[in-house]
């Protein structure tokens, strides 16, 4: 098995070299790149008011960055901004405030001090689905393939390993743009996967979810972007092994870092292991006879 995981993990490498040098890829990551990444709290704000929310951005954003106008008679989405203004090193308040305060002051002087965050204010947002003009590019990461039997087998690992895991319909979604989340530090760990209708792409987002449950418990280290780089290699060649067609992988790794390439490289051990393990769990609760990869032999 360690040869054909060998050769898909190549595959993969291959396959993020060309996303790179993809027109419609870079122009698609060019424009996403423009979207401000929320808070956890912003999250949950924006998931409360509007639970079908995947995109979202200011009124002015909208029009001057992306030429799409606020359609009339929108309601829109309130979050909290951060108020930035020069900090005072001693009570890290706005120079006003520590001026009123009981603050002894810092032996910086003001016109030095740093900018910061002093305080938040609501703002309004607008989903994509809120405003007209312009298309954005989309890109399709989906896998595709026969998952009949891989979904019931996952599910069945997930039981066996005492995840909290749930399929969740899209009307109750609550996590945006997001096909499956997981809270790997949760006892037990939580995974939710969106029920999109795609059975073979639910099966690879549920082993990418798997694998963070697996790798990132102990890991508050890790930047999220190699956690993602590296729960994505081990779907990718999980999926590969069940017969799924998981090529798009190499767009969802590149999505996330600049370096993917490097990053599978370092974690080759980690990954090629978590493969394995996830790998020699399902194949028990998998129905069908399976056929022995040719890369393999």
């Amino acid at each position: 098995m360690s040869g054909a995981i060998d050769d898909w993990l190549d595959q993969l490498r291959e396959g993020v070299a060309d996303a790179e040098t993809n027109e419609q890829f870079q122009q698609w990551l060019d424009v996403m790149s423009r979207f401000h990444e929320y808070s956890t709290q912003n999250q949950l704000l924006i998931a409360l008011q509007r639970p079908d929310a995947t995109r979202v951005a200011g009124f002015n954003t909208w029009r001057e960055e992306f030429d799409r106008t606020v359609q009339k008679g929108e309601q829109a989405i309130w979050i909290w901004a951060p108020i930035m203004a020069k900090q005072c090193p001693a009570c890290g308040n706005s120079p006003s405030y520590c001026e009123g305060s009981a603050c002894e002051g810092s032996e910086v002087p003001a016109d030095e001090w740093e900018r910061g965050v002093v305080a938040f204010k609501p703002v309004p947002v607008f989903d994509v689905s809120q405003t007209e003009g312009e298309p954005l590019p989309e890109v399709d990461m989906a896998a595709s393939g026969d998952a009949s039997a891989l979904a019931p087998a996952l599910e069945a690992v997930a039981h066996e390993r005492g995840y909290d895991y749930s399929l969740v319909p899209e009307a109750e979604w609550s996590h945006g743009s997001a096909k499956g989340v997981c809270a790997p530090r949760s006892d037990p760990p939580v995974i939710e996967i969106l029920d999109c209708g795609n059975t073979a792409d639910q099966a690879r987002t549920a082993i990418h979810e798997f694998a963070h449950a697996e790798l990132h418990a102990e890991r508050s280290d890790d930047e999220h972007s190699t956690t993602e780089v590296e729960a994505e290699a081990v779907a990718y060649v999980v999926a590969q092994h069940f017969g799924l067609d998981a090529s798009t992988s190499a767009l969802y790794v590149t999505a996330w870092s600049g370096e993917a390439v490097e990053t599978i490289d370092e974690r080759l051990g980690r990954i090629q292991r978590t493969a394995r393990e996830l790998i020699d769990a399902v194949r028990p609760h998998v129905t069908f006879e399976e056929e022995e990869p040719a890369s393999s032999q």
